[in-house]
């Protein structure tokens, strides 16, 4: 069991795609706690608008307004993340226009930090996050270091966190990276989740940086991943090209989260509190930002939600007219 005073934190997807779900979802999450574990917190909400130059890993479907976005992440005191982890950024590439204005809007976004703790605005304290977690203040979620330093340089307000795109399966380049100075947080590949002995090797200041990602459903076998996410970047550059095909044996089924809980690399709330947070591990991202609205509720009952309250919560979110969820 997790120790009272030791927070998971989880990463979830669609900070600009499921801007409405959110709308519904977070006030459920700030004024009725006690639906929700008192072990987890919000640690941040990342994604990334459609048409974004330096987007990657999926392809951006994001339509809610930025202002808007900014609005929602103060008011509940929650960290935001650009998904800047576009691989094949050129030097032409860092003047767009628009990925600059998202970074001057995003870089000066204050998640309300009272007393060491996220705030909601009004010193509510709504994610009781403490401030060594790193949650203050917005993320950029990025692959390529010719982005990383000129948003460093340009913009220093942000943290940084090492994509999963880089596809890091070895041990040791994993090590390397969690001691990247200019990394708060890395992402491995999902087939490193599993390496527990290796894992809890790890020095404490290292695990600290650890994220894991939860729910892939992509095959754990794959030998294609980098070319898949490559496909993604060109297409985010706007290049003309066909799209990926992908290799798992299962590819036609789709996302499916009874298929990804099968995957080998899966993490789920048990191991989360009996294995990774009693290892000293509390960080913890979900993907689905191409998914829909629906499996993205799905994904916040299983991790977040009192089994007892599901149902309770899938129905406020279901019987709000403002939101298409299929």
């Amino acid at each position: 069991m997790v120790h009272p005073l030791e927070k998971v934190f989880y990463h979830i997807p669609g900070l600009f795609e499921f801007y409405d779900l959110y709308k519904a979802f977070l006030p459920l999450w700030r004024d009725h706690r006690e639906y929700f574990y008192d072990w987890c917190e919000i640690g941040s909400i990342y994604g990334a608008p459609s048409g974004c130059l330096w987007g990657g890993g999926r392809v951006g479907f994001g339509d809610a307004e930025p202002e808007k976005v900014v609005a929602l992440v103060k008011e509940y005191g929650i960290s935001a993340r650009l998904t800047f982890s576009n691989s094949l950024i050129r030097e032409e590439h860092l003047a767009d226009v628009e990925c600059n204005a998202l970074c001057r809007m995003f870089e000066s976004v204050d998640t309300g930090l009272v007393d060491g703790r996220n705030g909601a605005g009004n010193g509510a304290g709504l994610n009781g996050a403490e401030f060594d977690a790193g949650l203050d203040g917005a993320g950029i979620i990025v692959h390529s270091d010719l982005l990383l330093d000129y948003i460093r340089a340009k913009y220093p307000g942000f943290y940084f966190i090492s994509s999963t795109t880089k596809v890091i399966t070895d041990f040791g380049q994993f090590v390397a990276e969690l001691n990247r100075d200019e990394f708060r947080y890395v992402v491995p590949d999902f087939r490193l989740n599993r390496q527990i002995d290796k894992l809890s090797s790890l020095t404490d200041a290292q695990k600290q940086k650890v994220e894991f990602l939860c729910n892939e459903c992509c095959w754990f076998g794959c030998h294609d991943r980098k070319a898949c996410y490559e496909n993604v970047s060109r297409k985010s550059l706007g290049e003309n090209c066909e799209d990926h095909v992908c290799v798992s044996p299962t590819a036609q089924r789709g996302y499916r989260f009874s298929d990804a809980m099968k995957n080998p690399g899966f993490i789920g709330i048990d191991d989360i509190r009996n294995v990774y947070a009693p290892a000293g591990f509390r960080h913890f991202k979900i993907e689905g930002r191409s998914l829909g609205s629906a499996i993205i509720l799905e994904f916040l009952l299983y991790y977040m939600t009192k089994p007892e309250h599901q149902l309770k919560v899938r129905e406020e979110i279901y019987l709000d007219s403002s939101l298409d969820l299929f």
